[in-house]
């Protein structure tokens, strides 16, 4: 599409003159990607990128709003860098009803990249190793912290195999189901010599834990949830049950006491008043401004930097963070995993309407088992008919990891030699055959892209 942007002008010259740098680079590189050539890439027809080309650089209006298919590759940080090499290049940044938005998998996965949840940052996306961050976090928590950057999440499994990695505290998560090589998740969590978690449910892999401390629900306490566009919304406790389960943040400051760091019990509005005071995009943030009739229930869009800021509900207005918008220029590469004679099928996979995530809350619920109780594979047409296999009948999927069960569904829904499957499953579930690896920059696992070959099964 940047190709074609240039080819019939339809860039922003004056933005990307204004606010920009490094375009000559990136027009250099895109010139061999001419829409012949991609179209044989994506299977898509060369007129439509075109149509589509103009369509996005012609609107007043265009927002991008991208999902995990763009950035579980091996190249998914280079796919979310070309989207955004896109939008700038037709000026459709800091602009109303424009930007580049991730569509979040959950809800507060925002939220948690808010406050640090990478392990090279703190909160607010303060970077350990930027000078004075860290000297400033040590001051307001009165202790000494690691300068290190940390592990990535899917990089601690082959640490957990090799000894580097001996205990794990895992909080409200089942990798068991979700990560890609179950087998390969599996044995690293059995490699532990102490595994911990926080847990709503006995999930596939809290059945391997040591300790399994009872969470609670996010309407069983305070707190706020983060959405796509920044804002910071209020969640109020809404149910008391029996028991003996506690807040995370009780749990989570009783092991910093318990290992020597003297932290008090604080409420959730003191916490996010510490939040607001370590973090410049949350300075304007608090509990009692979020419930205020100011507010009015609508949440704050940070950066909101004062106690009178209105938040900020458009990003990148009249400057980019960085100054000037850097055209990153990253050539397309192709998947780790290509179709070959032993595994002729590309598989990808993904959700579906009725189940959420896991399977912790939903195959809790009978209606919806009713619905979609199985897993299944989608498979193309022309290839069932070419491997004899009928729509409803059970099918054996293997890939270099492993072999499992599922019946087929058979449509024209996906193309010619690939098919599609959900993950939500543990029997028949897609991450048994899932490949582990990785994007050399986040550490996303690919799993857009797993060949496969499906045979019929016989009696």
């Amino acid at each position: 599409m940047m190709h074609i942007f240039i080819e019939e002008d339809l860039i922003d010259h004056k933005f990307i003159e204004d606010r920009t740098e490094n375009f000559e680079a990136m027009k250099e590189m895109v010139k061999d990607y001419t829409p012949e050539k991609v179209a044989e890439i994506c299977q898509i027809d060369a007129d439509m990128l075109r149509e589509a080309a103009r369509i996005y650089a012609k609107a007043d209006r265009a927002p991008i709003m991208y999902c995990l298919g763009v950035t579980e590759h091996h190249t998914g940080t280079e796919g979310v860098m070309s989207l955004s090499n896109m939008a700038m290049m037709v000026g459709k940044l800091g602009k109303p009803g424009c930007g580049v938005n991730p569509i979040r998998g959950q809800n507060n996965v925002q939220g948690a990249c808010d406050m640090g949840a990478s392990p090279n940052q703190f909160s607010g996306y303060q970077n350990i190793d930027k000078p004075g961050v860290l000297e400033k976090f040590e001051k307001a928590w009165d202790t000494k912290l690691n300068p290190n950057i940390g592990t990535k999440a899917t990089d601690c499994f082959p640490k957990m195999i090799s000894g580097d990695i001996k205990g794990l505290f895992i909080f409200g998560e089942d990798p068991v189901r979700t990560d890609p090589n179950t087998h390969h998740v599996i044995k690293s969590l059995e490699s532990l010599d102490f595994f911990a978690i926080d847990e709503l449910f006995m999930t596939e892999t809290a059945k391997l834990a040591d300790v399994i401390l009872p969470g609670r629900s996010y309407a069983e306490k305070e707190g706020t949830f983060s959405n796509t566009e920044r804002r910071v919304q209020r969640v109020r406790k809404a149910v008391e049950i029996e028991g003996d389960t506690k807040p995370d943040t009780w749990i989570f400051t009783e092991i910093m006491r318990r290992m020597g760091y003297p932290q008090p019990h604080l409420t959730p509005a003191q916490i996010m008043d510490e939040i607001a005071s370590v973090t410049p995009s949350f300075a304007g943030i608090s509990h009692e401004r979020l419930d205020s009739e100011e507010v009015n229930g609508q949440g704050l869009q940070w950066p909101c930097t004062s106690k009178d800021h209105p938040g900020t509900p458009i990003m990148h207005v009249g400057k980019f963070a960085r100054g000037l918008g850097y055209f990153r220029p990253a050539a397309y590469t192709p998947s780790m995993e290509l179709p070959d004679e032993e595994y002729p099928l590309i598989m990808m996979t993904g959700r579906i309407l009725y189940h959420y995530n896991a399977c912790a809350m939903t195959d809790k619920t009978e209606g919806i088992n009713q619905i979609a109780g199985e897993s299944f594979i989608e498979l193309n047409t022309e290839d069932a008919q070419k491997l004899g296999v009928e729509d409803g009948e059970m099918v054996s999927i293997s890939s270099r990891r492993g072999t499992i069960q599922a019946k087929a569904t058979v449509s024209y829904k996906t193309n010619p030699g690939e098919c599609w499957m959900p993950f939500h499953y543990i029997e028949g579930g897609a991450n048994w055959l899932t490949s582990d690896a990785l994007d050399s920059i986040s550490s996303t696992p690919e799993y857009k892209v797993c060949t496969v070959k499906v045979e019929k099964i016989t009696a």
